[in-house]
């Protein structure tokens, strides 16, 4: 049943277009989520709104008694019945007005899949349509909830997902083509070139971290001056997102070391093992950080950070971390290679430009004018980069 005020689309006015007609719908959990974690996710979707021609469609919660009482009773029936169409995210019901070559929906969570319900008539409105999976791990596909809500995804196109090995599995449970494509990032919006800051950060750790690396750390900065930036605070939830990531890419222009580990590494109940890449190595990079850590055993990891020193590998967790450090810094023309081929192969291989073109490529669609100055002025940034001292 559709609410009496449908949710609409979030429309750019033509100058933003240059006078085209919107050809993609994104839709973004931007309304009701903010946890930090989501932020790489709204970058992808803002950023390929600047060279692309979309549309922003934001599901909301329908706040009320009475809805909370339709979303429990329709999940309720949906586990009952196993029908994952009747699976009810809570949001307000939205109508789509126009046609559109393609969807593109970006989900973090596989639960943020049942949010396509309240969607109307978006099967029919698009003629090709996209889900982008951040994380589901092959154990969790084990359990009834996620088949349920994969029953969802079966009525997509293509299916893309960040974690490489979790490809045959999704393939294999929601009969569509799985495609691994990995995280990305704002590559010009996180270099550090042409204005080099100081980089007054000497080791900067952000989410999971080894306890006996962050003691270690902890200590030498109480004996030196050494200034060690961690997560001291609990709580995951953003105020803005755009300041927090314009804060996050600040902080790591300005850091010598960032610490990048594989993804999950400490979940192992979650991940069954399964090694894969996350988001940090790609913000670190593109940051032009020296990268210390545990990178995941995959073939993403392999194809994708295959340049020297792309990270500099310890063991989870090393006691001695502090004198990896001062070695390091023993060799100034060693550390700033790695510095400038991070930031290098990041301009190069690793903005969202990149990955919006492979999905175009696989659904049919031509790449925008915008895309192609988008490649230039990274091009053109990474030859800075290049011939800078």
């Amino acid at each position: 049943m559709l609410t009496k005020n449908p949710q609409k689309i979030f429309t750019k006015p033509l100058s933003f277009y240059s006078n085209k007609k919107p050809r993609i719908l994104v839709v973004s959990m931007r309304g009701f989520h903010s946890e930090v974690y989501r932020s790489v996710d709204f970058e992808f979707e803002d950023l390929l709104c600047t060279f692309d021609y979309a549309d922003i469609l934001t599901p909301t919660l329908a706040s009320g008694k009475v809805n909370s009482f339709k979303k429990k009773l329709s999940n309720n029936t949906a586990r009952a019945f196993v029908k994952g169409k009747l699976l009810n995210s809570g949001c307000m019901s939205s109508i789509l007005d126009r046609e559109y070559d393609l969807l593109f929906f970006l989900c973090q969570h596989f639960w943020d899949i049942t949010s396509i319900n309240s969607i109307k008539g978006w099967r029919e409105k698009c003629r090709k349509t996209v889900l982008w999976i951040d994380e589901i791990w092959v154990k969790e596909m084990e359990e009834q909830k996620t088949k349920l809500c994969f029953e969802l995804a079966k009525d997509f196109d293509y299916i893309f997902t960040t974690l490489s090995s979790s490809v045959d599995a999704i393939a294999n449970l929601v009969q569509r083509p799985c495609i691994s494509l990995p995280f990305a990032v704002d590559a010009i919006k996180f270099c550090p070139y042409p204005e080099r800051p100081q980089r007054h950060i000497d080791v900067y750790s952000i989410g999971r971290r080894s306890p006996i690396v962050h003691k270690t750390l902890l200590e030498v900065a109480e004996r030196k001056n050494f200034l060690y930036l961690f997560d001291s605070l609990k709580g995951l939830q953003m105020g803005d997102y755009k300041e927090h990531r314009t804060l996050y890419s600040h902080l790591i222009k300005r850091s010598r070391y960032f610490i990048a580990n594989k993804a999950k590494f400490d979940a192992i109940d979650q991940t069954g093992a399964q090694d894969e890449l996350c988001s940090r190595f790609f913000e670190g990079a593109a940051g032009g950080t020296v990268m210390i850590g545990t990178p995941p055993v995959c073939e993403a990891y392999t194809t994708y950070f295959n340049w020297s020193d792309a990270v500099i590998q310890i063991p989870y967790d090393p006691a001695n971390v502090a004198d990896m450090i001062t070695e390091l810094d023993a060799r100034p023309d060693y550390v700033n290679r790695i510095r400038k081929e991070n930031v290098m192969n990041s301009l190069l291989r690793h903005d969202w430009v990149y990955r919006w073109e492979q999905v175009l490529k696989q659904v049919g669609l031509e790449s925008t004018p915008e895309m192609l100055s988008r490649k230039t002025d990274l091009a053109n940034l990474a030859d800075k980069v290049k011939t800078e001292c």
